[in-house]
């Protein structure tokens, strides 16, 4: 599948952070009657200098798999928190050049809009895919909530404490476990984000489409 070449990758952290500037614009929000047929899970795992993507591709509601595309390339960027997109972004889009079944929503292993330019990796992704996005982290990076029992379903609104905006969800997807943090990349909203998450939550904390990426991404091969 194709995206855009927006901006370059090999860039100090002056220049990502106005990147992430000015890609916040383009950031939509909505669903447009969204009914995802075909949903993509996508995580990246280390090997020394080099990373491995992997993008898979699963029906949806039902959880078929239909693809698995991967790709590999050495890091160049460090890990600096709220700068995870230039880090893995360019393997990322090595492995979404495979793809033949285009999603029409991705899940990242990541933040969307809950990040302090509101750009986590699930937005900066969407906007250069031009695809619905939702980033599911399993720590927080950005925010506030109040406690919330651990309690399957229940949830806490996750805000920023300098505007008092809404961001995100601390979701209870099991009983008796941490809560994962849910926000919405790009053209979907935090509604539908919840929605389909807890939807692919039964069994464990996270996602399964997202756990079944996570496992391929621990050795050299698919």
């Amino acid at each position: 599948m194709e995206y855009k070449k927006i901006h370059p990758w090999d860039v100090d952290i002056t220049e990502a952070i106005r990147i992430q500037e000015q890609l916040k614009k383009m950031v939509v929000l909505e669903n447009k009657s969204l009914n995802p047929r075909k949903i993509a899970a996508v995580d990246v795992g280390y090997f020394k200098d080099s990373a491995k993507a992997v993008v898979c591709i699963f029906s949806y509601p039902t959880l078929s798999l239909i693809e698995i595309k991967n790709a590999y390339k050495k890091i160049s960027f460090p890990y600096i928190p709220s700068f995870l997109s230039f880090r893995e972004g360019p393997v990322i889009l090595e492995a979404f050049k495979k793809v033949k079944n285009i999603p029409d929503l991705i899940l990242f292993d990541g933040q969307g809009i809950l990040h302090p330019r509101r750009l986590g990796i699930a937005t900066h992704m969407g906007i250069i895919l031009d695809l619905p996005t939702i980033g599911c982290a399993k720590s927080l990076l950005f925010g506030k909530f109040n406690p919330v029992a651990y309690k399957r379903g229940n949830f806490s609104y996750i805000y920023d404490e300098a505007t008092r905006e809404i961001l995100g969800i601390a979701l209870c997807s099991r009983s008796k476990v941490k809560p994962i943090f849910i926000s919405p990349g790009y053209k979907i909203d935090l509604k539908k984000s919840k929605e389909i998450v807890f939807n692919l939550t039964s069994r464990y904390r996270i996602p399964e489409p997202l756990r079944f990426a996570h496992k391929l991404t621990k050795d050299g091969t698919v």
